[in-house]
């Protein structure tokens, strides 16, 4: 057994004693309810239960957490797919998400969320060439898997945020 504390979404989590084989995903889903975070490949392969990590330097990355135990994130500052909007606000990329129906069954999108979410943050604070755009997007996607092959849609949704901003993501 392990005693955590962790900030989940702004909210500050423990003490509480996690088993040290509880893993992330099942911490965030049976034991806080927040259910949007889902459980794919359980190898952390799939990255639809991808998390974003924000570290101490103002930077973030996502981290999977079907395999990677709760024990793993303490002390972490960690936001989920229920973190985004703000008092019921959907953000830009939420809505693009929705315009370009970026999603079939969903299962993924949380992942794919939160990893475009990263991608936005990366670039307001190191825009990249516009020529560079594509790949920049189709690298920050590679690893997440879509069973429904809606990589275009997320794709795209992501590619819209970013081009309505030019000036805040691109040199």
């Amino acid at each position: 057994m392990t005693t955590v504390r962790m900030k989940i979404n702004g909210r500050a989590y423990g003490p509480v004693t996690v088993r040290d084989e509880l893993t992330m995903n099942d911490f965030l889903r049976e034991r806080l309810g927040l259910t949007g975070t889902k459980f794919g490949c359980g190898a952390g392969q799939c990255l639809s239960c991808a998390v974003i990590i924000d570290d101490p330097d103002g930077t973030s990355h996502t981290s999977p957490t079907c395999i990677v135990p709760a024990a793993s994130f303490n002390g972490k500052s960690i936001r989920t797919v229920e973190g985004h909007a703000t008092n019921g606000e959907l953000t830009a990329l939420q809505r693009s998400f929705i315009d370009h129906f970026a999603f079939q069954c969903g299962y993924c999108t949380a992942g794919f969320l939160n990893e475009g979410q990263v991608l936005l943050e990366r670039l307001a604070k190191t825009p990249v060439a516009r020529a560079d755009l594509e790949k920049t997007i189709v690298d920050a996607f590679d690893g997440h898997l879509c069973r429904c092959t809606g990589y275009f849609k997320y794709h795209e949704a992501v590619r819209d945020v970013i081009l309505a901003d030019p000036g805040r993501y691109l040199t």
